[in-house]
């Protein structure tokens, strides 16, 4: 199937590994440019010279204002074109309602939603008819996750701004899509396993309570979010797509 990827760019945030370098390389093995992000010089130009000449690394803290628009400027630059973006972001601290401090909400807050605000409007003021916004959440956007109270708090409300902006920017041919990655094996599971004091244990009991009975490959991230941001997706907005296994159980 051919997704008509070839030489679109995209601006893919947080993928110097895991899900976001994921789906950069995915979309980059189907013929599309990609700027990415990580947070320093060094670890962005490394993940980028691991996908060859059709990726750029470029050094980006999602909660720095200018931020958005000195990427879409470096995807014009070097590639002379900007077709959409996804925003990755680290997953906030793990904790509870009682135990996260002050500082912990405000940085994640900084981070994790208004940066992600930040770059869709941007992208919305520059993309055009065919252009899409994608945004990485969490299983946490319908059902609560224990430990997770952060991203309980900040992750819905993510998706529905998404909802809201597909709404606003649907008329102009732009979509917006959110993916959201359930139990998919990056160091941040690997972090989250660890916690429990038996990471062997913890992973062995939520794979049980998974349908296929495994954690996600990144790659298989990768696939889903690259036909999202694809034009062979034209007919989707507005969505949440979990990429889980089965293990949501609303429908």
């Amino acid at each position: 199937m051919d997704l008509g990827l070839t030489d679109r760019t995209y601006l893919v945030t947080g993928a110097t590994r895991g899900l976001g370098f994921a789906t950069a390389r995915e979309l980059v093995a189907d013929g599309a440019n990609v700027v990415l992000t990580g947070r320093t010089e060094e670890a962005a130009a490394e993940a980028a010279a691991t996908l060859g000449e059709r990726a750029l690394g470029v050094a980006a803290d999602n909660s720095d204002a200018q931020a958005p628009a000195r990427l879409v400027a470096a995807a014009r630059e070097r590639f002379g074109r900007f077709d959409g973006v996804l925003i990755s972001v680290g997953g906030p601290p793990p904790g509870t309602a009682a135990g996260n401090t002050d500082d912990e909400w405000r940085t994640s807050f900084e981070t994790v939603f208004l940066g992600a605000v930040r770059f869709a409007r941007t992208a919305a003021a520059e993309l055009g008819e065919g252009g899409v916004i994608g945004f990485v959440l969490s299983g946490s956007v319908y059902e609560p996750i224990a430990g997770l109270t952060v991203s309980n708090g900040l992750r819905p409300g993510l998706a529905g701004f998404a909802k809201s902006l597909a709404d606003e920017v649907g008329p102009r041919g732009i979509r917006v899509v959110g993916v959201l990655p359930g139990r998919i094996a990056t160091d941040r599971m690997t972090q989250l396993d660890e916690l429990s004091g038996d990471p062997e244990g913890s992973r062995a009991r939520n794979s049980a309570s998974i349908p296929l009975r495994r954690y996600g490959d990144p790659a298989e991230f990768g696939r889903t979010a690259a036909f999202l941001l694809s034009p062979a997706a034209s007919y989707l907005t507005g969505v949440m797509v979990p990429v889980d296994g089965g293990a949501r159980r609303g429908f």
